[in-house]
This record gives C-alpha cells, sequence and structure tokens, in this order.
C-alpha cells in the first residue's frame, strides 16, 4: 500500500429501502473523509434505495432530482468528487434506469453512465431469482470522463462479466474502472475477487469496486469485500465485512510504467470483434 495520501476512497454500504436514511449514512461518513484533496468517493450500487420491489424503486425514481440536489450540496461541501454508485432514474415504459453519476467538487454532474448489463439469473440464496429488466432499462453508452485523478470508466455490477466493455472503456483511455456492486454471497464468493483482478491486469487500470454488505431490510444478503486494485493485480485495499471506508491511491505513473513495458493494447489484435 502506498504511503502517498489517498485520493479515492470507496464506502462500503448496507442500504435500506428508506432513502432519506441512507442519505443521512452518507452524509455522516462523509464527516470522516481524510483531509487530502482532491478526493474520489465511490459508493455502491443501490445506495440510495435497497427496494423490496420494482415498483418501491420506481416511487424514488419519481423523486430523483430531490436527492441529486443533496449529493451535489454535499460534494460542494466537502470538496469531493462523488461517483453515486446507482441511483434510480425514470425511463420509459414504466421503468428506470439504473444510474451511475459522477459528480465534480463543484456540485456538478459530469457524466452519468446507465447499466448496461442487466441481472437476469437464478442464484443458491433466499432470494432464487433475479430479474433486473423486469423493472429496469438497460444503458447503451460506453462512458469515460476526464478527472483530476485520471480517465474513468463507469461500469456497474453485472457489468464485471463481461469484458468486452471493459477493453472498449480501456480502448477509450480509461484508466480507472469503477465497479460499484451489490453482488450475491454465492456469487460473490465464487467469482468476485477473480473477476476484479483479471479485469485490472487485462486492461491495465486501476479498479474500485464499492460494494453492499450484508442481510438488508428487502432480506437481501449481499457480499461485500469491497476493493481497490492496481493495475498489477494487486489488492491495495480490501473490506471483507461491516461498514466504512477503504483507500487507495492511483498511480498514474506507476500505470504508464506497466503500460509501456507491456503494452498489450497495442498487441490486441480483436478490436473489431469487441464492443
Amino acid at each position: 500500500m502506498s504511503t502517498v495520501s489517498p485520493n479515492i476512497v470507496a464506502l462500503q454500504m448496507c442500504s435500506g429501502t428508506n432513502p432519506d436514511e441512507n442519505m443521512a449514512t452518507l452524509a455522516n461518513a462523509l464527516n470522516k473523509l481524510p483531509a487530502a484533496r482532491p478526493l474520489l468517493v465511490c459508493l455502491p450500487e443501490a445506495f440510495l434505495v435497497f427496494s423490496k420491489s420494482g415498483h418501491e424503486t420506481l416511487k424514488v425514481a419519481k423523486r430523483i432530482s430531490h436527492y441529486k440536489k443533496q449529493l451535489s450540496l454535499l460534494c460542494k461541501k466537502h470538496a469531493i468528487w462523488l461517483n453515486t454508485g446507482t441511483v434510480p432514474e425514470p425511463s420509459k415504459n414504466n421503468k428506470y434506469y439504473a444510474a451511475s453519476h459522477l459528480f465534480n467538487e463543484q456540485g456538478e454532474c459530469v457524466a452519468t453512465y446507465n447499466k448496461m448489463h442487466l441481472f437476469d439469473v437464478d442464484v443458491a440464496d433466499k432470494t432464487a431469482s433475479y430479474r433486473e429488466s423486469d423493472f429496469t432499462q438497460s444503458g447503451d453508452d460506453v462512458v469515460v470522463v476526464a478527472t483530476p485523478f485520471g480517465k474513468i470508466g463507469l461500469t456497474v455490477c453485472y457489468d464485471l462479466r463481461f469484458s468486452g466493455l471493459f477493453n472498449a472503456l480501456a480502448r477509450q483511455g480509461a484508466e480507472i474502472m469503477l465497479v460499484p456492486s451489490a453482488f450475491t454471497v454465492p456469487t460473490g464468493q465464487a467469482h468476485w475477487q477473480p473477476l476484479l483482478t483479471a479485469r485490472a491486469i487485462e486492461t491495465q487500470c486501476y479498479v474500485v469496486a464499492a460494494a453492499q454488505y450484508g442481510t438488508h431490510q428487502n432480506g437481501r444478503q449481499t457480499y461485500g469485500h469491497s476493493m481497490i486494485i492496481s493495475p498489477w493485480g494487486e489488492q491495495l485495499a480490501t473490506r471483507e465485512n461491516g461498514v466504512g471506508f477503504i483507500s487507495g491511491y492511483a498511480d498514474l505513473n506507476q500505470l504508464n510504467k506497466i503500460r509501456r513495458d507491456m503494452p498489450v493494447q497495442s498487441h490486441q489484435r480483436f478490436r473489431e470483434h469487441l464492443l
């Protein structure tokens, strides 16, 4: 772990069904941030509301401007960049996007990525069947944004299984990949760390994965294990359980050296077949 002051932190949460309570948890946590600036704060998927049903999430989506104003004010108050994990944004056909916003320290929303790959799977846990597409509208756009920390590529949770998206982000210049997540316990135990590490190594990017953890009010159980991983595949920070921050430093000099020594992207022969 670098002795340099952190420039990225990820908050592991156990979000509930009440968005106001989740906002209060965030506001309290931000009072405990390290002093160094600039600072990027990363939140997990469904940080704002982890509902029992899509109907309940849709109600929050219709009031999302209220919560985005609160997030903007928090960014200005603490002079931070903030990735919102996901919040619900209204879509067509009585659905919502799982939107991952990036705010700057002036409280401006500078980028939005709508979760592309939707979690329609069966899992050996108490929930058993997940059909995210029943209420969530999938996004289409690959999003990379320049920041003081480096060029950030935005993804969400289940996207982690689709290397084509990560390679597309890398080809667009991404240096830091954000993966806000709410992984199930069985899939997390089996695949979370190997997938995060693989995405970091193959794209030669930092990977920052803020996660949900624990047993939630909606009955879901999530895996936790928030991580920051280097472009060489090293775990720079990990929080297995509980609620709280992990922190790390994205060293672009190290990243560029890794890419110079092993120029993977220039060796890639399947560009035209990838997303």
